[in-house]
């Protein structure tokens, strides 16, 4: 028997893949207990006056291929989660911790199998769907003015698009405990994240006590599809605006995803104007 060199032991079966996913679990836990940061906790039902952003995306995605349990599943998911969440303040200098405030997605919690992205393969898992709500997060993280401290991604070409594209519609990945989403409130005012669901439609608020200055634009530049050896690719370069709220001028423009996403449903589905 030849043992090939370049393998990852947590690819040589499926035991050393969870104990390598129990040791990022453990170094986290580790990381966490050594760092400063000063974790978001505290929750309050009173709605802070200024709405700095918000999104809503409908939760249950129909289009051809895609199987509509893991769909109403990721809802529910989402909807769990979203409780966990709805509500928090992040005081200056305080950080959120997706994980820390939602804890692990497991079967004894209520969680249900979703669609989840295990080793760039779309496979059903408890908790499937969290990534979707990590991606709206995301989204009104862009259009503020704090920092993101820890972000993974995805692909953005998991299903079909509906209807007209948007930027960033998909793409953050989490993953108990060794992908979190963190962002930090380096501002001086409270911060807070609201998020609920209403039938099929997920919402989300990020408020503050008063306004900035400033407001921001998501731009997508250079949009399309192309073919590498057997596969397609989604290929963009996504950008986040800074403008000055009063005269509108541009005052930065900063690349936040440089986008090579492999396409995980049917190739034929994919317009074919968009193939370059």
């Amino acid at each position: 028997m030849f043992w090939n060199k370049d393998l990852l032991f947590c690819d040589i079966n499926p035991t050393c893949y969870a104990i390598s996913v129990q040791k990022e679990i453990c170094k986290r836990h580790l990381q966490d207990l050594m760092s400063h940061d000063k974790i978001a906790k505290e929750k309050q039902n009173e709605v802070l006056p200024n709405l700095i952003s918000s999104h809503q995306s409908n939760m249950i995605k129909r289009a051809p291929g895609v199987e509509l349990l893991s769909q109403t599943n990721k809802a529910f998911n989402i909807n769990l989660a979203s409780e966990k969440i709805n509500g928090i303040v992040i005081h200056p200098g305080e950080v959120f911790s997706f994980w820390k405030t939602v804890g692990k997605a497991s079967k004894r919690k209520g969680y249900k199998e979703g669609r989840i992205m295990h080793r760039n393969n779309l496979v059903t898992g408890i908790g499937g769907g969290l990534c979707n709500l990590g991606n709206t997060i995301h989204l009104l993280l862009l259009h503020s003015p704090l920092d993101v401290t820890e972000f993974h991604n995805h692909s953005d070409a998991l299903a079909p698009d509906e209807g007209e594209r948007i930027p960033f519609s998909a793409g953050t990945s989490v993953s108990y405990n060794s992908q979190d989403y963190r962002f930090k409130n380096n501002t001086t005012q409270d911060i807070q994240l609201r998020l609920w669901c209403e039938g099929e439609m997920l919402l989300a608020e990020l408020r503050s006590d008063t306004e900035f200055p400033w407001t921001y634009r998501i731009v997508e530049e250079d949009h399309h599809f192309t073919k590498e050896g057997t596969k397609y690719y989604r290929v963009s370069k996504i950008f986040k605006e800074t403008l000055d709220r009063q005269t509108g001028n541009i005052l930065a423009k900063d690349l936040v995803w440089d986008n090579h996403s492999e396409v995980m449903y049917d190739y034929d589905l994919i317009p074919r104007e968009l193939i370059h």
